[in-house]
């Protein structure tokens, strides 16, 4: 990715006003060549911005200056989030789920990055083997917090051996020195049975307490495994391991709350889930900034269904980003828009962990007559279980003896830009579905809509 392009110009903007199309090419702000949206933002935030663009089909670069209020906005929204080259990872970790995918998918889902600058703009992970004495000048200038840390071990040689990457043995200094420097961190350790956990775990997440108390959330998250994974050493956890992690984060719960004062340690739903546990209410958690990383999501998610709050209104950030980021990877538009059509046989389509979720949650509110179907998925195999990797032909075959006139409810998540994940779209699914967002409130709106008919006994 390099370069940055208009996207859109907003109407009636102070960019409206000047000869600007989409299409065209960034080339300087104020005379400086931004590297990011996030160099770019401070330097239009001024009363005159001098912009340097390149139009396809001329060879002549030109330049507009637009005048307006100190603050602002420009009225352009450009194509990517950096525009000299994303920081790629060059960790070759044997729990990295890209390298389960098989080929021949979308190209961009190939794209392994370790860039600080996303980590601050999307909340995605760096394990900070790319971090340098720059970048955390940047960081400290121009308070980019908060970041997204992967611990996964504390042990130097073991962190280097996971990560497969001699400056994983090391690189964890730098997180020391962001929290010393006040910046806000969220880490997560993908715990990997038999590699990382137990006492690996136990030992990590006391250095957690004494090495780096000041983070603000650490996240235990189960390993992905697919079918198509051939490292040896990479298994889904068992149901007593699964209980063992949640075991020793509740108590870590216990001691960070006695130490610090609050609870920094949370396993995923997920974990309980595998483990035979309801995941925590809302009430266990004193913020959701790791509610997509599957810390409270569900207890975020019941929340926004039972009093119809919205999900970004409870903390969580789903699915949200730095204002002014361009809305790429799975932040990107869902599409697949569908019409709401009403029937008195309604059926929600998710993912395996979430349908007794569902289930419990629909039953309590008034809903038992909404079936749920839960999918497999016979795509990925292992232990991917969650709606967001559900791909086209998984619905195709779970919905083909469901009746026409069934009133089919899909949620948004496994869409980007109206694809599924194996590059289907909702046409290739040979009948009608009604997309919904991912969030307990529009689902619940959602249903009071298509069930306005009554309801058959």
């Amino acid at each position: 990715m390099s370069g940055a392009r208009i996207s859109s110009i907003s109407m009636d903007s102070p960019a409206s006003s000047v000869d600007l199309a989409v299409g065209d090419e960034l080339v300087s702000v104020n005379g400086r060549e931004p590297s990011d949206i996030i160099e770019y933002q401070q330097l239009i935030d001024g009363k005159t911005v001098t912009l340097v663009i390149r139009r396809e089909g001329e060879d002549l670069a030109r330049q507009v200056t637009i005048v307006k209020s100190e603050g602002q906005p420009l009225g352009l929204s450009i194509d990517s989030a950096v525009f000299d080259r994303i920081r790629t990872c060059d960790n070759h970790c044997s729990f990295c789920f890209i390298y389960q995918l098989p080929k021949g998918m979308r190209r961009s889902l190939y794209v392994k990055d370790d860039d600080f600058r996303l980590s601050f703009l999307y909340g995605n992970y760096t394990t900070l083997t790319r971090f340098t004495e720059f970048d955390f000048e940047r960081v400290i200038d121009e308070g980019l917090s908060p970041l997204y840390v992967s611990i996964h071990t504390t042990d130097p040689e073991l962190r280097a051996e996971m990560l497969r990457n001699p400056r994983g043995a090391t690189s964890l200094r730098w997180l020391k020195e962001l929290l010393r420097a006040g910046v806000e961190v969220h880490a997560q350790v993908v715990v990997c049975p038999g590699v990382n956990d137990a006492e690996h775990l136990e030992r990590t997440l006391h250095d957690v307490i004494s090495l780096y108390p000041e983070l603000a959330s650490v996240a235990l998250v189960p390993v992905g495994v697919s079918a198509f994974s051939d490292e040896a050493t990479m298994r889904p956890h068992t149901d007593a391991e699964a209980r063992d992690v949640v075991a020793l984060a509740e108590r870590f719960q216990m001691l960070t709350l006695e130490i610090l004062g609050r609870v920094s340690v949370f396993a995923s739903d997920e974990f309980y889930l595998v483990a035979g546990r309801t995941p925590p209410s809302a009430a266990k958690f004193e913020s959701l900034d790791q509610a997509e990383n599957g810390i409270g999501l569900v207890a975020a998610f019941v929340q926004s269904f039972v009093d119809e709050t919205p999900m970004d209104k409870l903390g969580t950030g789903f699915f949200q980003s730095v204002d002014g980021a361009p809305a790429l990877g799975y932040r990107a538009p869902r599409g697949g828009e569908s019409e709401v059509h009403e029937g008195d046989d309604v059926l929600v389509v998710t993912g395996e962990y979430a349908a007794p979720i569902l289930r419990e949650m629909f039953d309590a509110q008034g809903f038992s007559d909404v079936r749920i179907l839960a999918v497999e998925n016979r795509f990925f195999g292992g232990n991917i279980k969650v709606a967001g990797l559900l791909t086209g032909q998984d619905l195709i075959d779970a919905l083909a003896n469901v009746a026409p006139e069934t009133v089919v409810l899909v949620p948004d998540v496994c869409l980007s830009e109206g694809r599924f994940l194996d590059g289907l779209d909702l046409d290739d699914l040979g009948r009608s579905v009604t997309i919904v967002p991912t969030t307990g409130k529009d689902l619940r709106s959602t249903l009071t809509s298509v069930r306005s008919r009554p309801v058959h006994a």
